[in-house]
């Protein structure tokens, strides 16, 4: 993998790139939509390759795991042919998910021996076998096994954690290491940065993961219910200690408002579940700003949803549908929602480039968090 800045902004840290991988080159600022069980909720491959211009998409360990399994993966030879997704693909370790069990749950040095959501069968996640199961699952870009840390966390319960996240780390890469990719196509393995809301576990955890020097570097347990300018003032320290010539991955952000943000902080890849969650319940992100299409004041509009991005249905219709609950109000909310999610980052990529980037963003900051 190699990794390319083509420009950096003058005023603030936002860098536009080129993420060159075995399956397709990525262009930074990037925002990567969610397919957890390798599917993104009610869209095809084909959406998010033609329509959405989704030019990498993630699935989840956990989920993959368990449904439909490794066995049923390795035997389709890996993810890609599996879901028949050609571009690049990023598999988290399954790491959150498994700490989001609570009580069906339990940590040890060793790893993490859970219960499955679906049935209640009992697993075991170590950082060796995670590094295996992404062997198998054969995405682009793997993560590292760690434990996210809640908010808000006890400082010596987040710095036990996060100790232990390092050690787990050493056996990831170790395991990686001494294990090949199992389809042809180069895999890149991306430690997580740790250590809750205290400056001083983030700049630990930041430091020891720059010294392992992978070809990529994420940033994890934010955007987890802490507030906004806590997550800002995280990733503005981890940013200065991270390489400046490798990637940086903020996990699980956010809203446009975060993500604009962050491109200025130094971020260059962001995912979330929240422009297709939040587009399955008529909350839609448009040019103009924020719609509930469930308001009463779309009942009779019969303008274009967005004339940007949707400019074929109408919102009342769109009101109708998720009022409904026909499937296709989803697809196309979802839609909707992951045009403009990629149309933000690719704007914002572009004014990088011209040179206008802060400007720009604090004028598009007005636009994309009115509510309409």
């Amino acid at each position: 993998m190699k990794f390319t800045i083509n420009h950096s902004d003058q005023k603030t840290k936002a860098r536009a790139g080129s993420l060159e991988t075995g399956r397709g080159i990525i262009e930074t600022p990037i925002f990567m939509p969610v397919g957890t069980h390798g599917s993104v909720k009610s869209l095809t491959q084909e959406n998010l390759s033609d329509d959405i211009k989704a030019q990498i998409i993630l699935a989840n360990t956990y989920h993959i795991y368990l449904r439909p399994g490794l066995d049923v993966i390795g035997q389709a030879g890996g993810i890609h042919k599996f879901i028949n997704w050609k571009k690049p693909m990023l598999t988290d370790s399954g790491g959150y998910q498994v700490f989001s069990l609570g009580d069906m749950r339990k940590i040890s040095e060793e790893g993490v021996w859970f219960q499955s959501h679906i049935d209640g069968s009992r697993h075991f996640f170590s950082p060796e076998n995670t590094m295996d199961t992404q062997r198998i699952i054969g995405a682009d870009i793997i993560m590292a096994f760690d434990e996210c840390t809640p908010f808000p966390c006890e400082y010596d319960y987040a710095q036990k954690s996060m100790h232990m996240t390092n050690r787990w780390l050493k056996r990831c890469i170790q395991r990686f290491n001494e294990t090949e990719p199992l389809y042809g196509v180069e895999q890149n393995l991306f430690p997580i940065v740790q250590g809750s809301t205290y400056k001083d576990l983030r700049k630990q955890s930041a430091e020891f993961i720059a010294e392992q020097n992978m070809n990529g570097n994420a940033i994890g347990g934010l955007s987890v219910g802490e507030p906004a300018e806590m997550m800002y003032e995280m990733t503005e320290l981890v940013c200065e200690i991270l390489p400046i010539d490798k990637p940086r991955y903020l996990m699980g952000v956010g809203t446009p408002q975060n993500i604009l943000e962050c491109i200025a902080l130094g971020i260059d890849m962001f995912d979330c579940v929240m422009p297709t969650r939040n587009a399955r319940h008529g909350y839609i992100f448009t040019s103009k700003g924020i719609i509930n299409i469930k308001n009463g004041k779309w009942k009779t509009d019969f303008s274009a949803l967005d004339d940007d991005f949707t400019p074929e249905y109408s919102k009342a219709y769109l009101r109708h549908l998720i009022y409904s609950n026909e499937m296709l109000g989803a697809h196309i909310a979802s839609k909707q929602n992951l045009k403009f999610y990629l149309w933000l980052v690719g704007e914002a990529r572009r004014q990088i480039i011209s040179g206008n980037f802060s400007t720009w963003k604090n004028q598009i900051l007005q636009v994309v968090g009115n509510k309409l």
